[in-house]
């Protein structure tokens, strides 16, 4: 059976919204610890946890860790970003310090719902131009396409989110922007070290890195995550479903699990009904053989999270029947 996670956020971390969620077919969901640590979320594991037996479900929990991520730092207020304006890339848009920018390096934000074009460096940061303009929050993803920052595979957060992880009854740990298999390894180490040996390691695949090491990666990791944010702004959109049926074969082939993450039902963040194409995205992921999906923003953030969910789940179940017709 195809598992079915939602994402925990705003719309749906109260008791009510949880167990509704459960009852629809949820079955985990998903903490981004991009956003929040997994101590000051011990409320919303109460609400969880209370909700899942009130259903008489064990709940899967998946902790997202920081990892090797670029993104933003806090802003003091929602910034608007205006196609053609111009901006300070590390004063008006907090970013850590990056290599040297070309002109013409395309910055991308928010999973690519922005986009910037570097014009130059300056001593104290750099000049980029907005190209596809919008409203950008704090601590939201930022991409370079083509540029390498090293970065560590762990943050300190995410080892002590680690030490707590058993505590919470976390199932399984999903590690973004998996470069290589000792990026995994270095998260399966630090899990073995606090009495984690039973917590499945999700390998996220969000960039040409993870894709080209993905044989490397498969006898490292529980289940591989096709990660669809990322991963579709690290080249042309109309390139992604190949690389998603490219990713999905691979899986097969080893025998390795997979789900499919990333805008499934992308619509219903406003929408209370889904788009055709949604529902068929979700109905072809698990003919492809896709061990799980999830929500992300739509449960989240969206203002239908039970309404979302009940579309995925009866989805899914549907193509179930088809596979068993």
């Amino acid at each position: 059976m195809v598992q079915i996670y939602g994402t925990l956020g705003p719309a749906c971390s109260d008791a009510k919204t949880l167990e509704a969620l459960f009852q629809a077919g949820m079955t985990g969901i998903r903490l981004n610890l991009s956003h929040v640590g997994l101590s000051a979320s011990a409320e919303q594991m109460e609400h969880l946890h209370a909700a899942a037996r009130r259903c008489g479900v064990t709940p899967q929990l998946l902790l997202d860790l920081q990892g090797p991520e670029l993104r933003i730092g806090p802003l003091p207020n929602p910034l608007s970003l205006k196609e053609g304006s111009t901006l300070h890339l590390g004063r008006d848009i907090p970013l850590p310090t990056l290599p040297h920018l070309r002109p013409g390096q395309e910055v991308l934000l928010d999973d690519g719902k922005l986009l910037l074009r570097v014009l130059k460096p300056l001593p104290d940061g750099t000049l980029a131009q907005v190209e596809r303009g919008g409203v950008l929050h704090s601590r939201k993803s930022a991409t370079l396409p083509g540029v390498d920052i090293p970065l560590p595979p762990m943050t300190d957060s995410d080892r002590e989110n680690l030490r707590l992880a058993e505590d919470y009854g976390v199932t399984g740990v999903m590690q973004p922007f998996v470069r290589n298999r000792e990026d995994l390894e270095t998260v399966r180490e630090a899990l073995d070290a606090v009495g984690g040996q039973q917590i499945h390691l999700f390998a996220k695949i969000e960039n040409p890195t993870g894709v080209e090491q993905l044989p490397q990666l498969l006898p490292a990791a529980d289940e591989i995550v096709i990660a669809r944010g990322d991963l579709g702004n690290a080249g042309p959109l109309w390139k992604l479903p190949a690389l998603q049926k490219r990713i999905a074969a691979a899986c097969r082939e080893a025998g390795r699990p997979f789900m499919v993450v990333t805008q499934m039902l992308a619509s219903m963040e406003q929408n209370p009904v889904p788009t055709r194409a949604e529902v068929s995205d979700i109905f072809n992921a698990v003919l492809d053989g896709a061990a799980s999906v999830m929500l992300t923003g739509e449960t989240a953030v969206g203002k239908h999270p039970v309404e979302a969910m009940r579309y995925l789940v009866h989805t899914v179940r549907e193509a179930e029947k088809y596979l068993n017709r």
